[in-house]
């Protein structure tokens, strides 16, 4: 009886989660309207024509050698920027990472006569450090995405290349930076996925 009751409680729709998705979707709509946009005009001929070719002005992207060379090196400017932040938010995370592995494996070594150095390298550290190298190509990652964002406010990297760009109208030139923004962050999140799955297998 017990089960069939707590089978009922969980078929239930969530109350609170319901009336959240309305309270949502009621704000948008509020702010559609308070915004009176005009609909009609938004989507109308001439409205979808200038888009089109706003979005046309974007392609071919810029593949000329140098400008692919300054997109390729823009992004190390920004992301070296960041990198003191990184290493101390790194620092600390690796710092919990071995405060939480288990000290067993190294304290046996320890026991059957081994150095503290020896016993560290091969019971503690091969428990973390997949994860320490799946921590650094995430914060690789990030700083790729934060130094694109902070480059609007002048901070160097394909950020502010982006933003000249555009400024000056020049699409097919953003367009380069966009892929390669994509690429980055793709390489980094493709990378991380396949050191894990290479060195999760071998430290389990």
């Amino acid at each position: 009886m017990s089960g069939d009751a707590a089978a009922i409680a969980r078929a239930r729709p969530c109350l609170g989660c319901i009336a959240l998705a309305l309270g949502i979707v009621a704000a948008v709509v509020a702010s559609f309207a308070y915004l009176a946009v005009d609909w009609k005009q938004l989507f109308g001929a001439e409205s979808i024509r200038l888009m089109a070719k706003f979005v046309a002005e974007f392609f071919p992207p810029d593949v000329s050698s140098a400008f692919l060379a300054k997109a390729t090196w823009g992004p190390f400017a920004g992301t070296l920027a960041l990198a003191l932040h990184t290493t101390g938010v790194l620092g600390r995370l690796y710092a919990e990472s071995l405060e939480n592995a288990p000290r067993a494996p190294e304290q046996a070594l320890r026991d059957a006569g081994s150095g503290r150095v020896a016993a560290f390298a091969y019971a503690t550290l091969p428990l973390v450090v997949a994860q320490a190298i799946a921590y650094a190509l995430y914060r690789l990652e990030m700083n790729i995405r934060m130094a694109a964002v902070l480059g609007f406010v002048g901070a160097g990297g394909l950020g502010q290349l982006l933003y000249f760009h555009l400024s000056i109208f020049q699409q097919q030139q953003a367009a380069t930076l966009l892929i390669a923004m994509f690429v980055l962050v793709f390489a980094v999140d493709s990378l991380s996925a396949f050191v894990r799955a290479r060195l999760l297998p071998a430290h389990a």
